[in-house]
């Protein structure tokens, strides 16, 4: 599967149907494939969205725009990223209602649940009873196979890569990068060939050649990530042997140093660019120059809370 290029086009692109979307286009037909984390933001009527599209009685329906807002992504984007499955494993009629959401030219990457991800339940209201209690499911392959995988399984065509996120793990859980690598490496060696599958980490101390090592072993992508505790992108693109598949996944998520929940306060409800990260911009133009000069696969999500304005965002690093 890594070296297999997935066809873009079992039916017509509707991505190029606006003028962000053409530029998108003429990078997407070299496997280059840029989007949005997430994508349900009213901030992005009268941008990505029109508001006439969801009007009912006169009125915006917020439930309207919910339920079929991909349909209109899809007319710009070639990808998206889904970090609703993070928190839930969806069910088979929830996948089927996704996929046919939108246009089959949609891509999509889909974050892996947190139940295979998560060592240690963070203390959140959302994990009960479970918070701060060991995960008895952390990278459960059999699990990830009958309750993710096989589920996708009709949707193959349509997945570009599914996204291992691992959060930031405390020293009384890997003392060191060593430990991880030890519970990782079994793990990507039984998963199925028929998947692109990228790993995303939160500790710095991880970005090192062992971590890299066990990565390329299975031709499983590093994620360049823009996060708060993480060495920004470009940084870590000068690490040695950090490249570690024939394709490249980056999320632009946050400015480092700076909290999630700052950025939300600061950025909600995401109607425009607030803050320019020329530097993070600089580093993706990076990573596409070298997906078209390699003419490797790429797939490349920013997030709102990197500017204000993750369109707004990604088309300035496109002009």
């Amino acid at each position: 599967m890594a070296g297999e290029t997935l066809s873009l086009f079992d039916e017509p692109p509707e991505y190029d149907l606006t003028p962000l979307g053409r530029k998108l286009a003429a990078l997407a037909s070299r496997n280059i494939l840029v989007g949005t984390s997430s994508w349900k933001y009213e901030g992005w009527l009268g941008q990505i969205y029109s508001p006439e599209r969801y009007t009912s009685r006169g009125k915006f329906s917020q439930k309207r725009f919910q339920a079929e807002c991909l349909g209109e992504y899809a007319a710009t984007f070639p990808i998206v990223c889904g970090d609703f499955s993070f928190y839930q494993f969806p069910s088979e009629e929830y996948w089927r209602r996704l996929f046919n959401s939108a246009s089959r030219s949609l891509k999509y990457a889909l974050k892996v649940p947190d139940e295979i991800t998560v060592k240690m339940f963070p203390a959140q209201p959302r994990y009960g009873a479970r918070a701060g209690q060991a995960n008895p499911t952390f990278l459960d392959a059999m699990l990830f196979r009958n309750a993710f995988l096989d589920l996708l399984g009709p949707y193959r065509e349509q997945v570009a890569v599914l996204i291992f996120e691992f959060g930031t793990f405390g020293k009384q859980i890997y003392q060191n990068v060593h430990e991880f690598v030890a519970q990782l490496d079994p793990f990507l060696g039984s998963l199925p060939v028929n998947f692109r599958y990228a790993v995303e980490v939160r500790n710095q101390e991880f970005l090192a050649p062992e971590y890299f090592a066990c990565l390329r072993n299975h031709g499983v992508a590093h994620v360049f990530n823009a996060w708060t505790r993480m060495p920004e992108i470009a940084g870590q693109m000068q690490l040695p042997e950090v490249f570690t598949a024939d394709f490249t996944v980056s999320r632009a998520l946050l400015r480092k140093g700076r909290p999630y929940e700052e950025a939300v306060a600061k950025f909600a409800p995401y109607r425009q660019v607030l803050e320019p990260n020329h530097e993070v911009r600089q580093a993706l133009r990076s990573l596409i120059s070298r997906a078209r000069d390699r003419a490797e696969p790429s797939y490349i999500f920013v997030n709102n809370r990197l500017e204000g304005n993750a369109p707004q965002t990604i088309e300035a690093i496109l002009d």
